[in-house]
């Protein structure tokens, strides 16, 4: 018996909205990041935003927005229906929403009661949607503004339902979105609770102290400003010093005119900019604000509007990567966030076997009883202390001693003793405690210069006796060639070797016996992988060239066990401000650590 022949139907409405639902909310975040950008569409100044288990048995929404009429709410749950849109060229899209989807799908996969007033209007009005079935409006008791009230997610989609995660990891996604959307209007106050938990809650404000919020950061004046232009774009934002990183890319918020976005061409542009200053494995934290003319940006292609595609991606990677890159070249203390040790309440502090005396190794050992603490520096005629007997030069310090200044143009302070052989111990001029690693410090010093001599003009490359032929794909082949002029660049000369295959005759002198057959294999694919890519910036040649200038320089540097003079001392804390990133060592981990008074206090349980 053959099987009946299918036929074209037209699918119903309610058919037609479940499957839109499917793509625009595939989970309760996505639902209320819609509900959240129509609110904030609407011009509103306040935000309040609750959820229960997850999102998945209620999400509320109240604004205090403009408002909609009887007739607009019964449009406002119909697919297709927007009061956004003036372009319908779809170029010059300056709301967050547009499609007119979002109402519509909620609706079909849950239950959705809307109550709205204008501001003008004695009263408000309510619709009721359930699975798509929708009954008209009807007057109600309502503030102006709108309350959107969403229960029973996927509900009439009970396959769906079934995917979700835990309440738990469901409501993380919420507060994600939630939080990305507060940085996009930081003029609107923002409220949260989850399963009756206050968890933000944050007035209008400037952008400045709503990323600080956010990125839980104590002190908004430490955040690194950002602001570059590149024609038409300008990049505005915050940055925090490599010292504060992350995990996960949680900490990062980008923003493209005023919309949030999960864009991978900025993350990894982001990335890129740290790549040098940050430990592996751990992911910077940012705000990234990117304005540029609408018709340069395509915001209609995904149904959650997340993701983007640029006119000229070449120019937002450009403009992001040497943004960063400027904000981040400064030296140790002068900006961003400052690396603070918070010692724990139990904390226990042992002694060496054989601590020397509390007064041997200090600038003042005979520092008067009721004198007032200050900052101070030292000529590079003041005695040395008694530890500070200068061991064999097999590592001289690249700067020399500097007259005395005031203590206000140094940040890291004056230096005080050395500890353990090892440490620097300083005081600024807010008399906090600086503890310096002399080893990590003095890497960066060596690593910044060797790298300064290393990229000015070509690379030395080493030929090699016996040329290599290394076999690719014909695509990754005929890319590497293209390259060539930036190969040579970089001391490694290749030459096409028929369909399929490079010759290499030299690889960079500072690579040793590497293998050519393994290190061209990586650069085509990171290269095939990132169109956009500069050949110094693919993690196998960057990554490699700059493992050996650190061995270079922590092998030229001063090490932990060495004695230094105070006039020592302070010639590194001198040349660790005027440094680029000299506030991590070359593999990324931090050269310096502040003690504030409320860390001290903590440390002694006075607080």
């Amino acid at each position: 018996m053959s099987e009946p022949q299918p036929t074209l139907r037209r699918l119903s409405d309610a058919v037609i909205n479940r499957i839109a639902a499917g793509e625009v909310i595939e989970r309760p975040a996505a639902a209320l990041k819609e509900l959240v950008e129509n609110a904030l569409d609407a011009r509103a100044t306040r935000i309040r935003v609750a959820i229960v288990n997850g999102g998945a048995d209620r999400i509320a929404v109240m604004d205090d927005g403009i408002g909609m009429t009887p007739g607009e709410l019964e449009l406002a749950v119909q697919r297709h229906c927007t009061s956004k849109l003036s372009d319908e060229t779809l170029v010059r899209i300056s709301t967050l929403g547009f499609r007119g989807e979002a109402l519509p799908s909620v609706g079909a996969a849950a239950r959705l009661t809307i109550t709205s007033r204008k501001r003008e209007n004695d009263c408000a009005w309510r619709i009721h949607v359930a699975g798509g079935a929708i009954s008209p409006p009807e007057p109600a008791a309502g503030e102006p503004g709108t309350s959107i009230l969403v229960e029973d997610m996927f509900f009439a989609t009970p396959a769906r339902r079934k995917f979700l995660k835990s309440a738990r990891v469901e409501g993380s996604h919420a507060e994600a979105a939630v939080r990305r959307l507060a940085l996009t209007a930081p003029q609107v106050a923002f409220f949260m609770e989850v399963d009756g938990r206050t968890i933000l809650d944050r007035p209008a404000e400037t952008l400045e102290a709503r990323a600080a919020a956010l990125l839980g950061i104590e002190d908004a004046d430490g955040l690194l400003a950002l602001d570059g232009t590149r024609g038409d774009m300008r990049l505005t934002g915050f940055a925090c010093s490599p010292s504060v990183h992350r995990p996960t890319t949680a900490g990062q918020f980008m923003l493209v005119n005023g919309r949030a976005v999960v864009d991978p061409l900025l993350r990894t542009a982001l990335r890129v900019a740290y790549r040098r200053v940050i430990e592996g494995g751990r992911h910077p934290v940012a705000v990234l604000n990117l304005s540029m003319p609408y018709e340069q940006v395509d915001v209609n292609v995904h149904p959650a509007k997340t993701e983007l595609r640029f006119a000229d991606e070449a120019e937002v990677r450009s403009l992001v990567i040497g943004t960063i890159t400027r904000a981040l070249g400064l030296g140790a203390g002068t900006a961003g966030v400052r690396p603070s040790f918070a010692p724990p309440r139990t904390a226990r502090i042992v002694y060496p076997p054989e601590a020397p005396r509390a007064q041997e190794g200090f600038a003042e050992p005979l520092l008067a009883l009721r004198s007032q603490p200050a900052a101070r520096t030292f000529t590079a005629s003041a005695p040395p202390s008694e530890t500070g007997a200068q061991s064999a030069p097999d590592a001289p310090l690249m700067a020399t001693p500097e007259p005395a200044k005031d203590e206000g143009d140094h940040p890291l302070g004056a230096a005080l003793a050395q500890v353990l052989d090892t440490y620097i111990v300083a005081v600024a001029a807010d008399e906090t405690m600086i503890l310096v690693d002399q080893h990590a410090a003095h890497e960066r010093l060596t690593h910044e210069h060797l790298r300064e001599q290393f990229l000015c003009g070509t690379i030395q490359s080493q030929r090699l006796l016996v040329p290599d032929v290394v076999e690719l794909s014909r695509s990754h082949a005929d890319l590497l060639v293209s390259r060539a002029n930036a190969l040579t660049r970089l001391g490694i000369d290749v030459e096409a070797f028929g369909p399929g295959a490079v010759l290499v005759r030299s690889l960079p002198a500072l690579l040793g016996n590497a293998s050519a057959i393994d290190l061209l294999r990586d650069l085509a694919e990171e290269l095939d992988a990132d169109e956009l890519a500069e050949i110094d910036e693919t993690p196998t040649l960057d990554a490699r060239l700059d493992a050996v200038i650190a061995r270079m320089a922590c092998h030229g540097s001063i090490r932990a066990g060495r004695k230094l003079t105070i006039p020592e001392m302070n010639a590194l804390l001198r040349q660790m401000e005027a440094t680029p990133r000299a506030g991590t060592c070359s593999h990324g981990r931090p050269t310096w650590v502040r003690l504030t008074r409320n860390d001290l206090e903590l440390l002694f349980r006075r607080r």
